[in-house]
């Protein structure tokens, strides 16, 4: 092949990527964006509480029980396909959130939402392992990292600017209606150029799996969302119960679905690969982050009674450390190899740690110095730039391109069970510690201790990750892995 065709080639594959891109940035920003939109979806809909734990908790839960069957759809139909087919459905559950006259329009435009986001989102991360040498792959993780955190902080900004701009009268609905010219401009782009990558010895997809799967996360997932607003009723204690024996059935028909010859929805060769197990943990503990945006926002809207706006401006200092984070990787990792992962992590606890102190020297109801904070943030920010595309490598580069959609999905879900966990458990923590008086003063001390918990998470995650790294994922091409 000639350089031209080289270069040629190599520019088709970015573009392809960018696309797909598209994909890991909107979900998380749908997921993050409400925040600081419920007080207005509230004054206009006239939602109660629980209405309100509804359309955060239809679209978290469908997202988290989809993911894994969203990936390997794509394994198996094309990723390309399955990308367009997540995203047309994601504009029109956008459209229809953004037009809702009632909360349960709304509610189930956030549910549809969910769906289509797992079925568009594994295709990013599935496609570096497909369509990426070896050589490029750690540039292409470290841009997904910085597009799925950024996405995560600019959710929290954009809303407040969307919100407090109103443009053309439209108030909250503008946060949903955003997402259509996104979509129509990356649908008029993309389809000439994305390309369908799939699995090798695609075949149809594990009904039964797949049907299983579902069941035993939104058994874990839905009273992990649901429990703590609904004061634990004894059926959120009765469905924790039952998600590990779903699981166990689960897995059992995958492997003797695996030894009859068929294509099972996890495929339990893959699943072996050394030091999977642990990479998954430090996923899981990973997001507990996620509890800290939306803890944070509570935090400046209550006690320090910012506007939507000026709340959502502060989490910009984090956004930059996030955006310098991912670009840093690959210059680290030539110094450092496989220890950025644990660094990221450790300068994450530094920073909350830093917080807690500063938390504990300002009086109630005053805003921390702001220099001390945006400094704070910035650290969290760059700390999390620098883990998460590190930890999608401890992940995906331990699996087979055949198997990619399969962990993306995996990968992903993780991640977003491990923000479920920590917003029921944390959170948990914070509203016990909270207490029945909302008062400036008592929404600071929950918040410290809410933030010392989440260090502790990460502190786990760092001593986890220590113990891979000197362990580098193997890019996972060993023909063992290979589906039979």
């Amino acid at each position: 092949m000639s350089r031209i065709e080289n270069e040629a080639s190599e520019l088709r594959r970015w573009l392809m990527f960018a696309i797909l891109l598209v994909g890991a940035f909107l979900p998380p920003l749908d997921f993050f964006i409400i925040n600081v939109a419920l007080p207005s979806i509230q004054a206009d809909l006239g939602t109660g509480a629980s209405a309100e734990q509804l359309v955060i908790a239809s679209y978290a839960t469908l997202y988290a029980v989809t993911l894994i069957t969203g990936g390997r759809l794509g394994d198996l139909y094309g990723r390309g396909r399955m990308f367009f087919i997540g995203l047309l459905g994601f504009a029109a559950a956008s459209l229809l959130c953004g037009v809702a006259t009632a909360p349960w329009v709304l509610v189930l435009g956030r549910a549809l939402q969910g769906v289509s986001a797992a079925v568009m989102a594994p295709q990013a991360l599935a496609s570096v392992q497909a369509i990426f040498p070896a050589a490029e792959r750690p540039l292409a993780l470290s841009l997904y990292g910085a597009v799925f955190g950024l996405a995560s902080v600019i959710g929290q900004a954009l809303g407040g600017v969307l919100i407090a701009l109103d443009l053309f009268g439209m108030g909250w609905r503008a946060i949903f209606l955003v997402n259509l010219p996104v979509a129509l401009l990356v649908i008029a782009f993309g389809i000439p150029v994305l390309k369908d990558t799939r699995a090798l010895q695609a075949s149809k997809l594990d009904l039964v799996g797949t049907a299983l799967s579902m069941l035993a996360l939104g058994a874990l997932v839905v009273p992990l969302i649901e429990g703590r607003e609904a004061g634990w009723p004894w059926w959120a204690w009765l469905s924790l119960a039952a998600a590990p024996v779903l699981g166990a059935l689960f897995w059992r028909y995958e492997a003797r679905l695996h030894r009859a010859g068929g294509t099972p929805l996890l495929a339990p060769a893959a699943l072996q690969a050394p030091g999977l197990g642990r990479a998954l943990s430090i996923a899981l503990c990973f997001y507990a982050i996620g509890v800290f945006f939306l803890l944070f926002s509570i935090y400046l809207q209550g006690a320090l009674h910012m506007t939507a706006l000026h709340a959502g401006l502060v989490f910009l200092p984090f956004g930059a450390g996030f955006l310098i984070g991912p670009l840093s990787v690959p210059l680290l990792r030539r110094v450092l190899g496989g220890y950025v992962n644990p660094l990221g992590m450790a300068l994450e606890v530094i920073g909350l740690l830093w917080l807690g102190w500063l938390m504990s020297v300002t009086p109630p109801g005053l805003a921390p110095p702001f220099t001390s904070l945006a400094v704070i943030l910035f650290l969290i920010g760059l700390g999390q730039g620098l883990a998460l595309p590190t930890l999608m490598r401890l992940v995906t580069g331990r699996v087979a391109p055949a198997y990619a959609g399969m962990i993306a999905g995996i990968t992903s879900a993780t991640l977003q069970i491990s923000t479920s966990l920590s917003v029921a458990v944390i959170g948990g923590v914070f509203y016990t510690v909270l207490g029945d008086q909302v008062t400036a003063a008592r929404i600071s001390h929950a918040f410290m201790v809410a933030v010392l918990c989440v260090a502790a998470c990460l502190a786990v995650g760092v001593a986890l990750s220590l113990t891979l790294a000197r362990q580098p994922a193997p890019l996972a091409e060993a023909a063992a892995m290979r589906p039979s």
